[in-house]
């Protein structure tokens, strides 16, 4: 067995109940003609239900990257294989299969995709000393920890006072009326008050902020009716992409004008094809830009379209690279240390579009957040 194997093994130990781990060690160091044993990386994201264009799409470009390093012969000789799991946006699911992939022996767990499934699992990788790296999670809940919970996605105070300070200066709204979803409360309740933090400090004023659990039985065009009724001249949209689109169309019915802004959750492809004209004119802040010319980006994206047939989008972009700070991670292993030390001795990482680097506490600031506006049908960037 390689020293890098006996490595995974011992990172691993406090982890993996006793006979397993005595059961790998011999497997480890029976015939030298014996196939290596796999590295297994867990996956979470929610594969199902209204968040399963974010989870499939993550899922994929683990994949990609997990395909794409076994042809290049794994880690340290060792093949890579991932084993993911659906937390059907469900932290009582979540919780379970995270327990699940423990229990299986994984290095490292990539997800979960949305802030209140990292909320609710956070706990136990903390407490079983297991690195998660999640691509989307960006709530400030779990920011400034230090713990095994890693992300490479900005925050969402980042990304909503960002927001804020564009509609006061471009768009000069002055006020805004709020729809969120409550069953993704980690980051729609945070999202919210970073916006009207700024969004007041500039001089707007929040007339009207209305919640909803996403798949309750609360009709769109009653949200929708119940944010304009105070008259506001723009509306935020804090919703995964199907109810942010659903809501586009029932406010579009109701004014046609009025400015919408969405948080970065909603901004997947899935928007576009839901909304169709309803979301033209949308604008939505992200630290992504699909119209990149850096070469790894094309290449990635030209890859993943031919693998999969569609766009990688933000969440296939993020969960690409969280997958690959991971296997970066365990090539380094050595002797003694753990993941998340490891992780966070390397200094600098070269992301698809941009280079980025964690802090001690394992968050990420993106260099710079754009706005961009759907047009015909795409998303562009425009400050």
């Amino acid at each position: 067995m390689s020293q890098v194997h006996r490595n995974f093994l011992v990172s691993g130990a406090q982890r993996l109940p006793l006979a397993l781990l005595a059961a790998l060690l011999l497997l480890g160091g029976s015939s030298g003609c014996s196939p290596p044993d796999p590295v297994r990386i867990g996956y979470v994201g929610g594969i199902s239900g209204r968040v399963a264009d974010l989870g499939i799409t993550g899922r994929d470009g683990v994949q990609l990257a997990v395909e794409r390093i076994n042809q290049a012969g794994g880690v340290s000789g060792h093949p890579v294989e991932i084993i993911s799991r659906d937390d059907h946006q469900d932290p009582a699911a979540a919780r379970r299969v995270v327990e699940e992939l423990i229990e299986l022996g994984v290095s490292a767990i990539v997800g979960p995709m949305t802030s209140a499934m990292g909320v609710a699992v956070a706990p136990i990788v903390n407490e079983h000393k297991v690195l998660m790296v999640s691509p989307t999670v960006t709530t400030e809940e779990l920011s400034g920890l230090d713990d095994y919970f890693f992300r490479v996605s900005s925050t969402t105070g980042y990304f909503s006072t960002r927001n804020a300070k564009y509609q006061l200066s471009q768009k000069k709204l002055r006020r805004m009326a709020a729809i969120y979803d409550l069953g993704n409360r980690s980051f729609s309740v945070n999202w919210l008050q970073n916006f009207r933090r700024t969004f007041v400090a500039g001089g707007g004023e929040m007339v009207t902020e209305v919640s909803f659990v996403s798949g309750g039985d609360e009709k769109y065009i009653e949200l929708a009716r119940r944010a304009l009724t105070s008259g506001p001249d723009g509306v935020l949209i804090i919703a995964n992409s199907v109810d942010s689109a659903l809501l586009c169309q029932q406010i579009r019915k109701l004014d046609s004008m009025v400015p919408i802004t969405l948080a970065d959750w909603g901004a997947t492809e899935r928007l576009l094809e839901l909304g169709g004209r309803a979301v033209e004119g949308v604008t939505v802040i992200q630290t992504f830009d699909r119209a990149s010319n850096n070469p790894r980006y094309k290449e990635f994206r030209q890859a993943y379209l031919l693998r999969f047939n569609r766009e990688p989008g933000f969440a296939g972009v993020y969960a690409f690279e969280s997958i690959n700070v991971i296997l970066k991670a365990l090539e380094r292993m050595e002797q003694g240390k753990d993941l998340k030390q490891v992780l966070l001795d390397i200094p600098e990482f070269e992301g698809l579009q941009s280079s980025f680097r964690f802090d001690r506490f394992g968050d990420v600031t993106r260099p710079h957040a754009s706005i961009s506006i759907v047009e015909n049908g795409q998303f562009v960037v425009k400050d």
